[in-house]
């Protein structure tokens, strides 16, 4: 009786501990990518919905509070102001491989950004959606760091931003592939691109699992995007809000 009452108190002491909501991060995603690599990298098995799903689960199961869950994760968290700067790296790289390309990127680019901004807050609008959802669906196409940052700036939440980008980089990731090859679009540069405009850094991550040419349009689209797009959104929204 005293082992199975010792064995409860541990269990009590772990699921409050912010390491322990560290460790749920860590092992869900290390999960979710297992089954990605074991699926053969199908677009339905992204490793970061099925990572989301897992902590959700977990968390609620535990009944773990959000507050406690994310002292541990803010570990993580703390990576995105770094994971930001270091964008600079794929622009620089992908500079000298845009030659000759520059003038349909630049195109791709402003009318993707442009796109992605008219359709959310159009179809949110036409649904009803309130100022808070409309205003955080400017920035949803951006990186989630940047994409708050950008929501701060305009008075939105941050909080529903980073939801609206995570899901739009997840939705990317997984239908970018099916929508790219119904409209027969073979190049990897262009596949690339396209997926790092819509669907950012999830997107990227699946653009560089699949070919390294991908890979790198996609991370060019992305940082390109989300230093467009932390100048212009702010632009639109109050010009669009006034």
């Amino acid at each position: 009786m005293s082992e199975k009452h010792s064995i409860v108190e541990i269990w009590v002491y772990l699921s409050g501990s912010p390491l322990f909501a560290l460790f749920i991060t860590l092992a869900a995603y290390q999960i979710g990518l297992s089954i990605y690599k074991a699926s053969h990298q199908n677009p339905l098995a992204n490793p970061v919905a099925i990572s989301i799903l897992i902590v959700a689960s977990t968390i609620q199961f535990i009944e773990m509070p959000y507050a406690t869950y994310f002292e541990g994760a803010q570990f993580i968290h703390f990576l995105l102001g770094s994971a930001t700067v270091s964008l600079a790296i794929p622009i620089y790289r992908g500079l000298s491989s845009i030659k000759g390309r520059s003038i349909p990127l630049a195109a791709s680019l402003c009318t993707g950004g442009l796109v992605s901004i008219i359709s959310a807050v159009g179809i949110a609008t036409m649904l009803g959606a309130d100022s808070s959802i409309t205003g955080a669906m400017y920035p949803k196409s951006v990186t989630a760091p940047i994409a708050m940052g950008i929501a701060e700036r305009i008075g939105v939440s941050p909080t529903l931003t980073a939801i609206f980008a995570v899901s739009t980089g997840i939705l990317g990731a997984i239908l970018a592939p099916f929508v790219l090859n119904a409209l027969r679009m073979k190049a990897w540069w262009q596949r690339g691109f396209a997926i790092g405009i819509g669907a950012h850094g999830i997107g990227t991550s699946r653009a560089f699992s699949i070919h390294p040419e991908a890979g790198t349009y996609a991370s060019l689209a992305m940082g390109m995007n989300g230093v467009i797009s932390a100048v212009a959104v702010p632009v639109i929204y109050h010009l669009l809000n006034k």
